[in-house]
């Protein structure tokens, strides 16, 4: 046979390469083979038959918590994303320098997912969620966390930070200038969590182009929207400088009234994370299908939400030649959706509700060229 498995009717929607057609897409020892309009099951060893459905790049959610039994938030990665679509997971800092080999051996080695982390400023990382990790500066040491990050270039993306006043007590902003040492020693990105208590202009004014604002639509206070509604400034500015804006909905993080006003004025997203962790994975956030459906349901399109959730979340964390997308010869991460109609009702984390009349739904998950 020439090919291994052969997805056939579907419509393909791969905004990397602009592509929103039907389409065969055919694979062969695990990379991607061929996207063609016609390709005969005769050919394929395996033909599954897509109809009606959507074929998108395998999606990859770079806000989430996957340290299970070792973090206060870890969950087990592999039931959720091999179930809706989530080739590629990435730890939002809960490894560590510390606890970071365990990481690697228990949890990146074993998984059928791939997962990449980053390395959380604080040697403790998020071991004990109850007692903010940075509320002492000397669990930070840049060169340990800048040596970890060399040292494992293949599963690290970047360094951790989260920079509300529970987190950082009465540190202000000095765990982000640890943070940006250490990444800048490793030549890498910050990823920062905002959050109530600490000025938000005061942490944009410091980020540099690729490091990544999470937790970007929170409604909790030391927002992007001022009291008058209107984004502030500072990040409009952050934007232009290049620094990313990602959802990372968590169990605390997302507020629709925020989302609205923002991409009402043209302040969209880059990237959309969910931020899954143990805390709300059983609702409101459940898994990345759910999310885009938020945004869909706000009025972004379908290869929006997809884009956001593919092709520029694989360049936020510079894995864009390898991920995102469905180009011959690259490895064969795809994901399978229906779009299904009917009315549901979907919590942002403050307890609003908005009712969605379609919600994308995974139907399969290849990972590497396996079902």
């Amino acid at each position: 046979m020439k090919y291994d498995i052969l997805l056939k009717g579907g419509t393909v929607v791969d905004p990397a390469q602009k592509l929103h057609d039907l389409r065969d897409v055919a694979i062969l020892d695990g990379k991607i083979a061929a996207i063609e309009e016609n390709i005969s099951a005769r050919e394929a060893t395996q033909t599954v038959f897509v109809d009606g459905k959507y074929v998108t790049p395998g999606l990859v959610d770079i806000h989430a918590h996957v340290y299970d039994g070792v973090t206060t938030w870890g969950v087990k990665a592999d039931p959720v994303c091999t179930t809706t679509g989530v080739t590629t997971i990435v730890d939002a800092g809960s490894p560590g320098w510390a606890t970071f080999p365990g990481f690697r051996d228990y949890i990146v080695q074993p998984a059928q997912t791939h997962i990449l982390t980053y390395v959380h400023i604080s040697g403790i990382g998020l071991v004990y969620g109850p007692v903010g990790e940075m509320r002492e500066l000397e669990y930070a040491q840049p060169g340990r966390v800048a040596d970890t990050i060399m040292q494992n270039r293949d599963i690290t993306v970047g360094v951790k930070v989260r920079q509300g006043k529970f987190q950082v007590g009465d540190n202000g902003v000095e765990p982000l200038k640890l943070a940006i040492e250490a990444a800048e020693r490793a030549d890498t990105a910050v990823m920062v969590h905002i959050g109530t208590g600490v000025p938000l202009p005061d942490v944009l004014k410091l980020l540099r182009p690729g490091d990544i604002v999470t937790h970007c639509f929170q409604g909790n206070g030391d927002c992007i929207i001022d009291d008058k509604g209107r984004v502030i400034p500072e990040a409009w500015s952050a934007r232009n400088d290049g620094v990313i804006f990602d959802v990372g909905h968590g169990g605390g993080s997302f507020n629709y009234e925020v989302a609205q006003r923002a991409m009402e004025q043209g302040f969209l997203s880059d990237v959309i994370s969910t931020d899954l962790h143990s805390g709300n994975i059983n609702g409101p956030v459940y898994d990345l299908p759910t999310t885009l459906s938020k945004f869909l349901t706000l009025g972004l399109s379908l290869e929006e939400v997809i884009e956001k959730s593919t092709v520029a979340a694989a360049k936020a964390v510079g894995r864009e030649e390898e991920l995102g997308h469905l180009e011959v010869g690259t490895i064969a991460d795809v994901a399978v959706f229906d779009l299904i109609e009917g009315e549901f009702e979907l919590f942002d984390t403050h307890r609003t509700m908005i009712i969605a009349n379609q919600k994308l739904q995974a139907d399969l998950t290849i990972r590497g060229g396996k079902l």
